[in-house]
């Protein structure tokens, strides 16, 4: 790996971040829809979505950046280069939260990148290429689904005409929502109604899983996000006293349901190490104690860092399907989600790994199992993603928790890779 100049202001110690800053600013943004058990519930926009983001926009204006706010609520706080025609080195991520989310989840994303913000004007360093804080609308999918919402129309991965007709329970639509916060703004929410795009993209994040925090690693170079197949599955069988019934006349949509659990678990070990598969939520009819279930409605979630992987996986819950139907029972699979891997840009994943070198940090590839913006943002321009430790790997947690100096080193990080896209300017 080639070191850089000693006189480069990246290898210099008066670039630094500020972790105590850093701290506060989370601690003071956790304070928004603060939980009895310390986490936070700050749902899509809400009236506490809407004080956090004011609180945003008044500390990036606070420190000199320019704020663009688009059609589906994206919030961009840019810091002006020496060379604003040239696309911005982006950083970002989200401040709505589970209903029982945690002071961390995205918040420490935004916030990371307005700490860098706040660090170059400390130490008076301009760089060629502008840089832009990102506050992406709706990543949850807590309150309005499509998740990844704000991210997904940049991208047009749909169009802002969907995500505007939203609604949640009480039929609010996201339209509504975002006028009635003040949130709606004019600038085009898309690439392909005129949106910058970015020359590169970071996103700092929780890990929220266990395998940085097993490994005793400070800093996550990841390369990549798991691609997700999402089924909807029906067992169809046919209700009957449970008394009456023989156990070998039975139709009893439940038991290939039981087998379903385990086949899921099976497909998703033999593509080990990163093979993911659960069934999070099962629907059973008529659900009485002494009625043989007549149907079964469940979801199969599965992961995966390859296409390949994925479509192994898929062709291996199709088959045992196929296998499990006969003139007792029936199984429909329909797909609902795809979301196709998502490799991060490997030059970027270098410079994450070269400033934790240099740094003195512990670092290690890892792979997201989560969804991020990253990953919509990965179709458009280079991306990657820099994860730190999470307290035993909990996120959407009210007792989600990170150390300090993890919070500092990740930003930290994230500063150096982004001062190597955007360019020193020397005085």
């Amino acid at each position: 790996m080639n070191m850089r100049d000693p006189r480069d202001p990246l290898v210099q110690p008066y670039i630094t971040i500020n972790g105590d800053r850093l701290w506060s600013r989370l601690m003071q943004l956790a304070q928004i829809g603060a939980t009895q058990k310390g986490g936070v519930c700050r749902l899509a926009l809400t009236e506490l979505d809407r004080q956090a983001r004011s609180l945003f926009v008044e500390w990036a204006t606070a420190l000199g950046c320019m704020i663009r706010i688009d059609a589906i609520g994206n919030i961009f706080a840019r810091r002006a280069g020496t060379e604003n025609h040239l696309p911005a080195i982006g950083t970002g991520s989200h401040i709505d939260t589970q209903p029982t989310g945690g002071k961390f989840d995205g918040n420490y994303g935004v916030l990371a990148g307005l700490e860098v913000i706040a660090a170059l004007n400390d130490a008076g360093i301009r760089t060629r290429a502008p840089l832009e804080v990102c506050v992406w609308t709706n990543e949850e999918g807590s309150r309005f689904v499509p998740v990844m919402m704000g991210s997904g129309v940049y991208v047009d991965a749909f169009t802002l005409e969907h995500a505007w007709s939203a609604k949640d329970r009480d039929g609010i639509s996201v339209k509504a929502a975002l006028e009635t916060i003040g949130f709606r703004g004019e600038a085009p929410a898309s690439l392909s109604q005129g949106a910058p795009r970015f020359a590169a993209y970071f996103e700092a994040h929780i890990e929220q899983g266990p395998v940085l925090e097993a490994a005793n690693k400070t800093i996550g170079v990841v390369s990549g996000a798991l691609g997700q197949r999402w089924y909807d599955i029906t067992i169809t069988g046919m209700e009957a006293h449970a008394g009456p019934t023989p156990m070998q006349l039975r139709r009893d949509a439940l038991l290939p349901a039981a087998a379903l659990v385990q086949e899921v678990n099976r497909i998703a070990l033999s593509h080990s190490p990163h093979g993911r598969g659960t069934v999070g939520h099962l629907q059973v009819h008529p659900s009485s104690r002494n009625v043989i279930p007549g149907q079964v409605k469940m979801t199969v979630d599965f992961r995966h860092p390859t296409d390949e992987g994925l479509s192994a996986m898929n062709e291996a819950l199709q088959t045992w399907a196929q296998s499990q139907t006969n003139d007792k029972i029936s199984v429909t699979v329909e797909q609902v989600v795809y979301y196709p891997p998502a490799p991060f840009d490997t030059a970027l994943q270098a410079a994450i790994a070269e400033s934790a070198q240099q740094r003195g940090y512990s670092f290690m590839p890892v792979v997201s199992g989560a969804g991020h913006d990253a990953v919509y943002v990965a179709r458009t321009a280079p991306a990657a993603m820099i994860f730190i430790p999470c307290k035993d790997g909990i996120s959407h947690n009210e007792i989600e928790d990170a150390e300090p100096a993890h919070i500092a080193a990740g930003a930290q990080v994230l500063l150096d890779a982004m001062l190597a896209q955007a360019e020193v300017v020397r005085p």
